[in-house]
């Protein structure tokens, strides 16, 4: 069953959230299931925080096609259709290479990934999967990233997880975003 286990709110109380209705509806192009749902039940400075995570991305100095692999291959792991729905439809408006992202359950063999790609998806896969980490794999990532950068690949698998568990709890699934984003970029 695909439907949220709370009804989602389409008319929120208050001119605050009509607003915030407004705004994500005009950047999505529809009002999100998980603010329909979840942010809209809280106080205001909850669903806030959502907010500041991805302004706080735009702080991150990995490459932009990095963060959307890592942060894609944390929602599949965790099976969250919202985020890999979210994410994949980032990537059409940003026009990144749609095929990379589509052979991201096999970077291990493709070619479209250098090693210093399978080396962070190696780690990412290890900390999601297994919420652990051997030193080894951690020496060779260091190989390929800073310690700024490793931090970034920290803050993009923990508050990744936070938006998963979040979608997850509450049975929300895909909003087809990418639908939508191929529509606004032909």
């Amino acid at each position: 069953m695909d439907t949220p286990f709370l009804l989602p709110i389409e008319k929120p109380k208050g001119l605050l959230w009509k607003l915030i209705y407004f705004m994500t509806r005009k950047r999505f192009g529809k009002v999100i299931t998980p603010l329909k749902v979840m942010a809209v039940r809280l106080p205001l400075s909850f669903g806030s925080f959502s907010g500041k995570i991805s302004k706080l991305d735009k702080k991150l100095l990995l490459p932009a096609e990095t963060i959307m692999l890592v942060r894609e291959l944390v929602a599949q792991i965790n099976v969250c259709k919202f985020c890999m729905d979210i994410g994949r439809a980032q990537t059409i408006v940003s026009f990144m290479n749609q095929k990379k992202f589509d052979a991201l359950h096999d970077y291990r063999s493709s070619p479209l990934f250098s090693e210093k790609e399978r080396i962070l998806l190696d780690f990412v896969t290890m900390l999601a999967q297994e919420r652990k980490m051997e030193r080894e794999m951690f020496d060779q990532l260091a190989k390929h990233y800073n310690e700024r950068s490793i931090c970034e690949i920290m803050w993009l698998v923990s508050s990744e997880f936070f938006y998963n568990i979040g979608n997850i709890g509450l049975n929300i699934h895909s909003d087809m975003l990418c639908d939508i984003a191929k529509k606004r970029v032909s």
